[in-house]
Order: C-alpha cells, then sequence, then structure tokens
C-alpha cells in the first residue's frame, strides 16, 4: 500500500538516519510549465523568479533534448524577495519582445515569488495597461501558479497545459477535430500520436506538442524560436472540437474522487465545462489494454476500423509477448519515476509476465496506489510495494531489501542498478547518461513493442556478462 506518513518515519530502520531530501525523484514544478510552453507554436517560456532557476533548468532540457533551449528569467536578487519582482517581471517581458518577438510567453511562478506572494496575474495586468500607450505590441501572455513546494514537474507540466487553455481557447463553431492532451511524453511519442490520429482520418490537436521544438533537424541558421508547436490558430478552437482525449490515471482517478464528471483542474475538464466538449479519460497507452482503450475511443469518433497498418502491429506485438514470455516469465522489477508513466509501465508489465515489486515515484498526488491497483490487481496474487513522495535515498532502501532483477526509470536510478547489478531499462526523463532519450518511443503498439525489445534483450544481455562462458545463443 501507498505510505502516506512523513519522511522522518519512512526513511527511519530504529534509529533516525535523516530528516531531508536526499536525490529527488522528481524535478521542480515550473521545469514542467517550461516543457509544456515550448510545446506552444511561436512561445517562450519565462520564469518569475531567481536567474539560478532559469539557468538550471535550461541545462537540465538540453542535456535530454540535446537542443538548444531557452527559458527567459526576471532575475530576482535580494532586494526583489523584500519589495517584490513585478518591476522585474515588466521588463523582462519587455525585454523578450525586444529580442525574441515572441507570439506567446509563458509564464511560471516559482518558489520566490510564490513566497513573498507577487500577484503576477495584477502585474500582468498593469503592464497591459501600460503597454497601451508604447509603441511595442505585447504578444499573448499566459501564466501557471508553479511553485515547486506544492507539486513535482508534471503538475507544472499540467498547470501550464490548463492555463493555456483558458487562456487562448474561445467559443468556437463546432468542428470536427478531436483534442488530444497526451501529458509529459517524448517528442517521438508526439510524432507517434500525430500519426495514429491522421492514420485514422481525423484532425488532431495535440496540446503541448513538442515533436520538432524539441527534437527538431540541423538548420543553417539558428531559430531564436523553433518552429514547431501546437498553432495557436487551433488552440483557440479547441472548444469546437468534438471530443477531449486526456491520458494520465492520476488525472481519472481525481475525477473518481469528485464522484464522476471531468477531472477537476485539468485542461480537459475546463474544456467540458466552459464548451461542452466530451471528455475521455484515458490511461498513458503502454501495453495492449492501455493502447487497445485508446484506439477503441478513435474508432469510436471516426465511426471506423483501426487502420490495417496499426492492426499489424498489434499483431506482432502479439506475436512478441508469446515469444519473450519465457525471458521474462517470473522476473521481478523496481519501476520508478513520473506518477502516470510508473503506472502506464507497470500496466504492460503484469501484462508480460514481470512483477513489480516496487512502484515509486516523487509524486505527491495521493492516488498513485489507487492509479497502480487499478492496472495491475487482476494480475498480480500479491500487489506491489507503492511508494509515493519518495526519493531515491528510500528507494535505493527498499530496492536492498527486495530480490530484483530489473529497474525500469530515468537515468537518475542508474547509481541504485549500479550498486545492485541490476540492468536499467532507461524510460522517461531524465535521461542524461545516455544519447537520444527524446527519440525514445513509449506509447501504444509500435512503443510497447520497441520497449519489449529493449527489455528483453538488457536481460539477455545480464545473463551473458555474468556467465562464466557468456553464451553466444539464447
Amino acid at each position: 500500500m501507498e505510505t502516506s506518513v512523513s519522511k522522518e518515519l519512512k526513511t527511519t530502520r530504529g534509529t533516525l538516519s535523516y530528516v531531508s531530501t536526499t536525490n529527488a525523484c522528481k524535478l521542480c514544478t515550473p521545469l514542467g510549465a517550461a516543457l509544456a510552453y515550448q510545446g506552444i507554436e511561436g512561445a517562450i517560456p519565462f520564469l518569475h523568479g531567481s536567474q539560478g532557476c532559469a539557468t538550471y533548468m535550461r541545462r537540465y532540457l538540453i542535456s535530454h533534448f540535446r537542443e538548444p533551449v531557452d527559458i527567459a528569467s526576471s532575475s530576482l536578487g535580494e532586494k526583489h524577495a523584500v519589495y517584490g519582482g513585478g518591476a522585474n517581471l515588466k521588463q523582462g517581458i519587455r525585454n523578450v519582445v525586444r529580442k525574441y518577438h515572441p507570439q506567446v510567453i509563458g509564464i511560471a511562478s516559482t518558489c520566490l515569488t510564490e513566497t513573498i506572494g507577487d500577484d503576477v496575474p495584477g502585474i500582468l495586468r498593469e503592464l497591459e495597461r501600460e503597454a497601451a500607450t508604447e509603441p511595442a505590441t505585447l504578444p499573448l501572455l499566459i501564466a501557471a501558479s508553479t511553485p515547486s513546494y506544492s507539486g513535482t514537474h508534471t503538475d507544472g507540466f499540467h498547470a501550464a497545459v490548463r492555463a493555456t487553455v483558458a487562456a487562448l481557447t474561445e467559443a468556437a463553431a463546432t468542428t470536427d477535430a478531436v483534442n488530444l492532451l497526451p501529458g509529459l511524453l517524448s517528442p517521438a511519442d508526439y510524432r507517434y500520436l500525430r500519426e495514429i490520429v491522421d492514420d485514422f482520418g481525423l484532425t488532431g490537436i495535440l496540446l503541448p506538442d513538442l515533436a520538432e521544438r524539441l527534437d527538431g533537424p540541423a538548420l543553417d541558421r539558428y531559430e531564436k524560436i523553433p518552429a514547431g508547436g501546437t498553432p495557436l490558430a487551433a488552440i483557440r478552437t479547441m472548444g469546437g472540437s468534438r471530443a477531449t482525449l486526456e491520458f494520465g490515471r492520476i488525472l481519472m482517478e481525481s475525477e473518481a474522487a469528485a464522484g464522476g464528471g471531468s477531472a477537476p483542474g485539468t485542461a480537459a475538464s475546463l474544456l467540458a465545462q466552459r464548451y461542452a466538449v466530451p471528455h475521455y479519460p484515458l490511461g498513458t497507452p503502454i501495453g495492449l489494454r492501455e493502447t487497445d482503450a485508446f484506439f477503441q475511443v478513435l474508432e469510436q469518433l471516426a465511426e471506423g476500423k483501426t487502420p490495417a497498418k496499426h492492426a499489424l502491429e498489434r499483431g506482432r506485438l502479439v506475436d512478441a509477448y508469446v515469444d519473450g514470455h519465457k525471458y521474462l516469465f517470473g522476473k521481478r522489477a523496481v519501476v520508478y519515476g513520473e506518477e502516470d508513466l510508473v503506472i502506464g509501465l507497470t500496466a504492460f508489465l503484469v501484462e508480460v509476465g514481470i512483477t513489480p515489486i516496487l512502484c515509486a515515484s516523487g509524486g505527491q498526488s495521493g492516488r498513485f496506489a489507487a492509479g497502480i491497483d487499478a492496472v495491475s490487481s487482476d494480475f498480480l496474487a500479491e500487489p506491489p510495494l507503492v511508494r509515493g513522495d519518495v526519493d531515491f535515498y528510500e528507494i535505493a532502501e527498499e530496492a536492498r531489501a527486495l530480490s530484483a532483477d530489473l529497474m525500469i526509470g530515468n537515468g537518475k536510478g542508474y547509481r541504485i542498478a549500479r550498486e545492485l547489478n541490476l540492468p536499467l531499462i532507461r524510460v522517461g526523463f531524465p535521461i542524461h547518461d545516455r544519447f537520444g532519450g527524446q527519440r525514445l518511443l513509449h506509447v501504444g503498439y509500435r512503443g510497447t513493442q520497441s520497449l519489449l525489445d529493449r527489455i528483453i534483450n538488457a536481460i539477455l544481455e545480464k545473463n551473458q556478462n555474468d556467465s562464466p562462458v557468456g553464451y553466444g545463443y539464447l
């Protein structure tokens, strides 16, 4: 079951060992917001806080995506912590307009500005009144409240998506478009999702869309704002779409806790409440069951069968499940990372015979255990240990006491995997110790096939390395 007691008690083994977070299994909330803003056409992310926050986040994102990432900052110092950062926010926005000429500036607050109580929406209204008498025209301004002390990078991502929908959508004529809100996935996942929707003959509005902006081609000239992202014109029409598909069982559990209807606080719920756009909550489509559910909704909306290309991919995946079962059955896995990704991975692992023995996340939703149970209870005789709001110190403590065969999660788990001599299958974000993290495919039949192959090959490689003979036929 998921543990909700204090960190001091969770990490005590007879005597108190420590009381602080050590190597967090999450990233800061405004970083997630900055990622979401990167997926909007012509947008520049802007952090209202210290310069160090923006510098850290730029470096962190560049190491994973291997692309230049610009994040502006209001660069607050000690004085502004006392007198407020409104003047810096206004000047910073003016500087960005002059140097970048963006169509959108996506503003995310930080711990500092939330703690001192800066009224960001009020400051932006003041700026807009002042700009009415200035020659330069302000772009669209979107603001999300994202202090790190109240969430994770996933929370910041969802907050920015909701703020974008709140700021840009309008009452629109009814269209046949389908809104797709996939959450934090890789650029390769976004490209594949677009392909799937296109193959069904549907017009998809993917928000955000990181496919090109964080995995683009080499160019002769540097672009200050890379091409790509969800078109602003498309975002404005989302209120007229025929449906919204939103990935994430954490959001689904939130909906269930609210007693039905649309999940409170999400972008999909906002579209449902404002414009009566039907909301289809779905799990992250990893594995057969969760991907089948996604494709069934697309079949319903397209009023047709799954295209042959994807039906064949599903058939090949089922065949691979059969072929790989002898390598996977009974293996025990430690799975960690973002809550919804861990839930999606767990749904897949139990299908192929791997037993998740520890499902861990730094997420603080309080709905993590319910999500794991929803996808695994029909497959497992004993439920896995589910730990929410934990760091890698605690994950390592638990993993040492378990007999695991492999670990699945982002690159931050490398030191634990090395200590325990376990193969680590890297998925999600961040991956700083391998190349191509932005091109890893996780979702759909194709992404599941790729993930299955990587897991089996990691197990086979471990068997070869541990063997004194090193068999060439396995």
